[in-house]
């Protein structure tokens, strides 16, 4: 169970803060894609718009001393910069286009499942009763929400459940890595440096498929990307790394749970989003599977 320390409650507070600012960003997609651009355009402006407070951050820093750093550490830093920055944007940015914010928050919400499955398949980590049960539970709950989309959405709809699945699996496959590797690089340079790595990956993404025509969108378009750089980017992913680091990954996961509740409330008042009392059901169901597999984690 969870310590009482000084530097536990401060992972609490700071694993809240970082889960409901990154809850945001799912609400402010949706309302760029209302002034007509497109994701990977979006995606550019808001790593964009964060890229030089990373460099900044990463110069002014300095390598943990007592931690000697490997070249193939920097490789894993790049692939996990890659997967979970990078990837995991894409995917979501891409699904956004084609489902509402607050179903995109709770598919994204099976990402602690993920991370048990992964432990298990590359860690020959077992899976007890309890875990295999909560991850079932937390599948029934996805279904559940979905219900009552059958039949309602074109195929569309399915097409961007699997993105943001796929988006939700690259960004377990970073907290996996990740725990490993943020002690030896400190909490701030391997942020910075991972972010970094995400944003390259997008130039290059966005020079190879689109042209270079970024002065024309209207003003609420360069606002949100702002937004989502700061609010959504910058400020959250130091604080989920702070937090990563005092509580472990499986810990943190258990305040997950706000973000698809965060997600529905700013989706209700901005986006006026409405969702069933089925798919509220459902979504509980979700934070029980979630919960048990995490409270399983960290004891």
């Amino acid at each position: 169970m969870l310590s009482k320390s000084p530097s536990t409650g401060i992972g609490i507070f700071l694993a809240i803060c970082g889960v409901v600012l990154f809850s945001a960003k799912a609400v402010m997609v949706k309302l760029a894609y209302t002034y007509g651009v497109d994701h990977m355009t979006l995606l550019l402006f808001r790593m964009g718009f964060a890229f030089p407070f990373y460099l900044a951050i990463a110069i002014c820093t300095k390598p943990v001393p007592a931690e000697k750093i490997y070249i193939i550490d920097y490789l894993w830093l790049f692939l996990f910069g890659f997967l979970g920055y990078y990837l995991a944007s894409l995917f979501d940015f891409m699904g956004l286009a084609y489902l509402k914010a607050g179903l995109e928050r709770i598919i994204l919400f099976v990402y602690p499942t993920l991370v048990v499955l992964l432990s298990w398949l590359f860690f020959k980590k077992k899976l007890n009763r309890t875990q295999s049960l909560a991850i079932l539970i937390t599948y029934i709950g996805v279904i559940i929400t979905f219900w009552s989309e059958i039949g309602i959405s074109d195929e569309t709809m399915y097409w961007g459940a699997f993105l943001i699945f796929l988006s939700a699996l690259t960004y377990a496959s970073y907290l996996v890595g990740s725990g490993w590797l943020i002690p030896k690089f400190g909490v701030l340079r391997f942020t910075s440096f991972a972010m970094m790595v995400s944003t390259l990956c997008i130039i290059v993404h966005y020079a190879l498929t689109s042209e270079f025509d970024l002065l024309n969108y209207p003003k609420e378009v360069y606002y949100l990307g702002f937004a989502m750089a700061i609010f959504s980017t910058l400020l959250p992913s130091f604080m989920v790394s702070e937090a990563i680091k005092r509580l472990g990954a499986s810990t943190f996961s258990i305040f997950g749970s706000l973000g698809p509740v965060s997600t529905i409330i700013l989706a209700f008042f901005f986006l006026n989003e409405r969702i069933t009392y089925l798919q509220v059901f459902g979504m509980f169901v979700v934070i029980v599977g979630v919960t048990l597999v995490s409270r399983q984690k960290s004891r």
